[in-house]
């Protein structure tokens, strides 16, 4: 493997244990003002985040690589409220969307196609990623400022459930 390709990829394994300490962190501040649906979504999101780190884990490992984990760094994003929190998980997407970018780059310079197959699973999920934070800040911004529609909102997202990627190695 590319050393550019292995060092890119062996950082986006810290990468995505960041972002499911940020998912989790997101979580904990919705819980603490009881809004437990959103504190829900967010779990899950952690829990993905997980699974995605560990799939960068595996690949490494599948192609004789010992990934080198390193020191999660603690979330430093100021959760003062509901909308804050959301934008900040848009601007998170689109910045984890940019590593894959880069590695996906990497890995076209390298003529690196193994791994070039392994991102497009990636892409594809960055784009769900992006439009799903979006989609959850233009449905606060129509219903959040109402009571009665923000507890429907927060019911919806208590809803959601944990299924691990489909993604073969």
């Amino acid at each position: 493997m590319d050393s550019k390709v292995q060092e890119l990829l062996d950082q986006q394994v810290n990468k995505e244990f960041y972002s499911a300490y940020l998912y989790l962190d997101f979580s904990v501040y919705f819980y603490d003002n009881g809004l437990n649906g959103f504190g829900n979504w967010f779990k899950i999101q952690a829990q993905e985040e997980q699974a995605h780190a560990m799939l960068f884990l595996q690949y490494l490992q599948n192609n004789g690589v010992k990934p080198q984990l390193c020191a999660i760094d603690k979330p430093a994003v100021a959760l003062t409220d509901v909308k804050t929190v959301l934008e900040e998980t848009l601007k998170h997407e689109k910045y984890v969307t940019s590593l894959i970018n880069d590695i996906y780059e990497a890995a076209h310079a390298a003529k690196d196609y193994r791994t070039m197959q392994f991102l497009d699973w990636f892409v594809k999920e960055q784009g769900e990623e992006e439009m799903n934070a979006g989609d959850l800040i233009k449905r606060y911004e129509l219903f959040g400022s109402d009571a009665k529609g923000l507890y429907m909102l927060d019911n919806e997202l208590g809803a959601r459930t944990y299924s691990a990627p489909s993604l073969q190695l």
